[in-house]
Order: structure tokens, then C-alpha cells, then sequence
């Protein structure tokens, strides 16, 4: 008996240094709602939908002092639906939102390993540059009138397109970020494509700079993700997209502009954004979205506008209640064009003519 005690004790004993010096903690966001959708199917539907004002997500992360200013560091994420339980984007998919490890310097940067952001969504979403994540939420980003853009892997062909929502992440990468230096941060991704003897063969690059000064924020990244169904792998879909931002104190305005490309057939869109997030006081604030989306003449000249606006009312800094409303409406030389919001599902998520309209009532709870 005394040897087992003493031999499981030895563990802890070796661990009490190590551990003095880790540091781990457990994270997440819920998010829940009603929203109201009309012109589905030609008629109009009630549900319950969760992940809307940001994802639903459980995260871990952590740090380790290497010593010499050196820290090893991990995330693992997992979102999940608040309905069903279930995690996304397929059930049982644990981690699939973001897994990693690295090294982290002030001095030097950030290296990570695994499955990450590109920085399409680190630095022009997560950079202010767009409204979508401050008040308009999955609904707020990019659909339209164009699923002939012909993503692969995607649920419509065309959800979040311009990857700002971060609905997409790139496995297998390699990622660094350079330390933030007078405000300025600069960082690079690439993604293996697991292709022996073609390295570039459906693999994924990622640049980025993000520059924040006091009021004012710029920001640029681009993307480009080459799939096995484009020209076996040798094509895919390119993004780059540019931002700014001012902070008036009470009100947040904020600029971007986002070309996305399939490099087979040549399609592209361009989308135009301008927003302000009005702080109005104590805890209350209010925000606005208007963004137009273009298409070429290989997406039969597709456009559409759409406007997003949120009222919140903050109880604590952790727990935020919203009403939201969103009206698309699209237009093309294809005939009948139908609007189609971001984040309505694909059985069912299409107008049934050229306009769409929902309202949401939510509450969003941090921890």
C-alpha cells in the first residue's frame, strides 16, 4: 500500500514546478434566438436559431513560460448548435473551429501550428473593420444572388464567400504574427496541400497587416485556397480586402471593401461597406450596416444591397440583449434573381423573388 501511494504521489511531485508556471482557461460564447424570415418557399418562417451574433463556441487555451521571454501556447475551440447540442460544422466534430500550438515572444512574434484563421478574418473582422461582428452577426456578412461563384465545399456555394465571418478555416498551416510595433502587426499563413511533389497544389496563403493608432485603424489582408475540384487543385478562390475604421468616442465608423475571385471560371464579386456602431449611452447602442454586392458578367452581372440594423442593451459586460433587422434585395440580367441572406440555411434559405426581410430577437451570454 505504501509503495502505490508513494509511486502515484511522483507525478505530482514532478508536475508542482511545471505546473506553477502554465496557465489554462476555459471560455465561450452562447448565443440564442427568434428569428423571422419571410419569402421562404413562398411563404414566411419562425425559428430558433443560435450562433447568429457570434458563433457558439467552448474554448480552451492556454500558455507555458518557456523562460527568455518565450511562452508555449495552445487554443482548441469547438462551436456547437444551441438547439440540437450538436457541434459544427459536422456532429462530433470536436475542436473544429480552431486547433493549434506554438511559440509566442513578444520580441519576435507568434508561430502556431494546426487548424487556424486566415487573416481575412483576424485582421479586417476581428479589426473593426466590419459591423458584422459588433451588432449584425452571421446575417450581416456575404450570400447574395450568387451561388454560381461555385465555392467547393460550401453549403450554398457562396456563404460567406469573402471568408469574413471565419465560417472557414484553413487546416494543416503554418502561421506567424509579427509583435504589434507602434500599432502596426504584419502576419503570413500557409496551408499544406499534402500533394507529393507539388507543394502549391491545394494549398492555402494568407497575408495580412493591421496598423491601430489611437482612433484610427487600416487594415489589408488576402487569401487564396486552391481546391482539388478547380483544375485539380491548381486554381481556387482568391480573396483580398482593405479597411479602415474611426473612433469618434460615441461613434465607431468603419469602411471595407472585398474582391473575391474564382480563378477557373473567372467569376468575381466585389462588395462595398460602410457602417457606424452609435455607443448612445449607458447601455444602450445602435448600429447600422449598408453593403452592395457586384457581380461580373460571369455571375450574369448578379448584384444586390442589403442594410442591418441592431439595437442592444447591455446588462453586464458579459451578457448583451439585441433585436436586429435585415432586408436584401438583388438584381441581375439572369431572369428572376432572388435575394438570399447569409446564414439561412440551404434547403430553404432563398428568397422566393428579388427581396428578403428578417428580424431576430436574441441574447448573447460571454464566460
Amino acid at each position: 500500500m505504501r509503495m502505490v501511494l508513494g509511486i502515484s504521489m511522483v507525478p505530482l511531485v514532478v508536475c508542482t514546478p511545471v505546473c506553477a508556471q502554465s496557465s489554462v482557461n476555459l471560455n465561450g460564447v452562447i448565443d440564442g434566438g427568434i428569428t423571422y424570415v419571410n419569402k421562404q418557399r413562398g411563404g414566411s418562417s419562425t425559428l430558433l436559431d443560435s450562433g447568429i451574433l457570434t458563433p457558439t463556441v467552448l474554448s480552451m487555451h492556454g500558455a507555458e513560460d518557456l523562460g527568455g521571454g518565450y511562452k508555449a501556447v495552445f487554443e482548441l475551440t469547438s462551436q456547437f448548435d444551441l438547439g440540437s447540442g450538436t457541434t459544427i460544422p459536422e456532429a462530433g466534430q470536436i475542436f473544429g473551429r480552431t486547433a493549434y500550438v506554438g511559440l509566442s515572444n513578444q520580441r519576435f512574434g507568434t508561430l502556431t501550428f494546426g487548424n487556424q484563421y486566415d487573416f481575412m478574418f483576424e485582421f479586417l473582422s476581428l479589426g473593426r473593420y466590419d459591423g458584422a461582428l459588433l451588432f449584425g452577426g452571421l446575417y450581416d456578412f456575404r450570400q447574395g444572388p450568387f451561388t454560381a461563384l461555385e465555392v467547393p465545399n460550401n453549403p450554398t456555394g457562396s456563404f460567406d464567400f469573402d471568408r469574413m465571418a471565419g465560417a472557414t478555416r484553413v487546416q494543416n498551416s503554418v502561421k506567424y504574427r509579427t509583435p504589434d510595433v507602434a500599432g502596426l502587426a504584419l502576419g503570413a499563413l500557409y496551408g499544406f496541400g499534402a500533394v507529393p511533389g507539388a507543394l502549391s497544389e491545394n494549398s492555402t496563403i494568407s497575408v495580412g497587416a493591421n496598423y491601430e493608432r489611437g482612433p484610427i485603424g487600416l487594415g489589408a489582408a488576402y487569401v487564396e485556397v486552391k481546391y482539388p475540384q478547380l483544375s485539380n487543385g491548381h486554381d481556387g478562390i482568391r480573396n483580398f480586402g482593405f479597411g479602415a475604421h474611426y473612433d469618434f468616442a460615441k461613434i465607431l465608423v468603419m469602411l471595407l471593401y472585398t474582391n473575391t475571385k474564382n480563378t477557373q471560371s473567372g467569376a468575381h464579386i466585389d462588395v462595398f461597406k460602410g457602417g457606424g456602431l452609435w455607443r448612445i449611452s449607458g447601455p444602450w447602442a445602435f448600429g447600422l450596416d449598408y453593403q452592395y454586392m457586384k457581380g461580373n458578367a460571369v455571375l450574369e452581372d448578379n448584384h444586390a444591397y442589403q442594410v442591418t440594423t441592431a439595437v442592444q442593451y447591455s446588462f453586464s459586460k458579459q451578457t448583451v440583449a439585441y433585436i436586429e433587422a435585415v432586408y436584401q434585395n438583388a438584381a441581375g440580367d439572369g431572369g428572376l434573381t432572388r435575394a438570399w441572406i447569409n446564414g439561412l440555411n440551404q434547403a430553404d434559405g432563398a428568397s422566393s423573388n428579388h427581396s428578403q426581410a428578417l428580424t431576430r430577437v436574441g441574447l448573447q451570454m460571454k464566460f
